[in-house]
């Protein structure tokens, strides 16, 4: 099998273990992360002042000579499947992919196929120079299966050595558009006195809590202010459907992200989305505040109202600030339009 070597010497002041003076100093042009770097080690890829060592915790000096053996990327056992995609943006190191409400990220048992990733197996072909050692994208990030929008995967493994760095520090911009049961309002004394709420100025509504897999049903996250993942939402209202209004569009944005964050910190501040089937509760709207078509539009929208709009990051090799939107798809497009259309003299 064909592979590269890398060579370089341990600077000064190196962390006393070998897995993290690696991490500090290998060459960045390597784009080798620290679980590569674990796994590496673990399979006898590195030397140490011409020794291969295989112990992590092994002790390290300045000016130890490091030779790291990386073998050329390996072929997935993920099947690559010719599936419609509608990319963004694209070069030799990433592609931003506006995905489809529908569409799973990931193969996994309950979806062994016709995902994101086969998709682009199929795609980016002989493109991919390998992430983690093997020929396959690298997803960073990813959003529900009935989420639609944009999503950025690495074609590198430099690029998803970088792009991962940025989700971990939440450097990323990620603005989503929801349609909500209700409307969120600062005045409003239950929000003002619902924990893990509050209020910046501009009416910008913040929800802050650990989330937990839920005790019961473990396909569910749930609210949590004892341990959990941190986690941060930021809402405001773009736009409010009903007379009186029952019902808006909110602009999220993600300060954290983790699994149906959103989902459930909206539906945890009583204002769950549209169309959810697990958080959302598929709450009445009353008779009189819409149209008839806007109630029809609302009961049978069969996904949450969730698009991923916008998406900004530096890219990982050029350092360019790059910055995507994507248009709302037609179904949301559709429920808005229902909501927002006044109720007829025979409706009210």
């Amino acid at each position: 099998m064909l592979s590269t070597l890398v060579t370089f010497r341990i600077a000064a002041d190196p962390p006393p273990r070998l897995d993290k003076a690696l991490s500090r100093d290998v060459p960045e042009d390597a784009a080798l992360s620290r679980t590569r770097l674990a796994r590496l080690i673990a399979e006898g890829a590195v030397s140490v002042n011409g020794t291969p060592v295989t112990d992590p915790k092994s002790r390290i000096s300045e000016g130890d000579s490091i030779a790291i053996t990386v073998p050329q990327a390996q072929d997935t056992h993920i099947a690559a499947e010719s599936i419609p995609l509608h990319i963004v943006f694209e070069d030799d190191d990433l592609i931003v992919i506006d995905k489809p409400a529908g569409m799973v990220v990931h193969p996994a048992p309950g979806s062994p196929g016709g995902t994101l990733v086969n998709a682009l197996l199929h795609h980016c072909g002989d493109t991919l120079s390998g992430v983690g050692g093997m020929k396959r994208p690298g997803i960073v990030h990813r959003i529900d299966k009935d989420t639609s929008g944009l999503l950025v995967v690495a074609k590198s493994d430099r690029a998803h050595h970088g792009l991962a760095a940025q989700f971990e520090d939440h450097s990323v911009e990620r603005y989503y558009r929801a349609v909500v049961y209700g409307v969120p309002d600062a005045a409003d004394p239950r929000l003002r006195g619902l924990r893990g709420v509050s209020f910046e100025t501009g009416n910008i509504i913040k929800i802050t809590s650990g989330l937990a897999r839920h005790r019961t049903d473990r396909q569910k996250q749930a609210v949590t202010f004892e341990g959990g993942r941190h986690a941060v939402t930021r809402a405001r209202v773009v736009d409010t459907f009903g007379q009186p209004p029952v019902a808006a569009l909110m602009e999220c944005w993600l300060e954290t992200g983790r699994t149906h964050q959103i989902r459930v910190h909206m539906a945890h501040a009583g204002h769950g989305l549209v169309g959810d089937p697990v958080y959302g509760g598929r709450r009445k709207l009353p008779l009189r505040a819409l149209s008839e078509a806007g109630l029809q539009a609302a009961r049978d929208f069969p996904r949450q109202a969730l698009h991923a709009a916008v998406l900004g990051f530096v890219h990982p090799v050029s350092g360019e600030a790059l910055e995507f939107e994507a248009p709302l798809p037609d179904d949301m497009t559709a429920l808005i339009d229902a909501l927002r259309a006044a109720p007829s003299r025979t409706d009210a």
